[in-house]
């Protein structure tokens, strides 16, 4: 018989006298080794909890494709870097939706002042200074 998973509490018994042959359990089926429903404590941070209520309230819907590129166009003209997270604030679009955008518009910034931060790609500035 063998046993996989993962162990998330652990804890050690020792038998309260000497006797060791009272603590041998008859039944094999391991009916007296499941702990009682009263006994299981949760565990979960309450924080993890909140975070996906959050997000189930906060579903956002997709617009046109076009659409969305003459939106982060006219983001770029006020503004020249912008983060993820205040693109998704400005334009209430699903987060992967913007990313995938994102990659074909702009360049993200790795390093320098500017780091973490998206910019468009030379070729979309020089369309949209003209």
């Amino acid at each position: 018989m063998s046993v996989e998973g993962k162990i998330k509490n652990k804890y050690d018994m020792r038998p309260h006298n000497e006797n060791i042959e009272s603590y041998v359990i008859d039944d094999a089926r391991g009916m007296h080794m499941r702990p009682m429903p009263e006994m299981i404590i949760p565990t979960a941070a309450p924080e993890k909890k909140k975070l996906t209520n959050r997000t189930s309230e906060m579903k956002r819907t997709r617009r046109d494709r076009r659409e969305m590129e003459e939106v982060m166009f006219n983001l770029f003209e006020r503004q020249s870097n912008w983060t993820l997270r205040l693109l998704i604030q400005e334009t209430d679009q699903p987060e992967q939706f913007l990313k995938d955008l994102l990659r074909d518009l702009c360049i993200y910034n790795n390093k320098g002042s500017n780091q973490g931060t998206y910019e468009l790609k030379p070729e979309y500035k020089k369309a949209t200074q003209e």
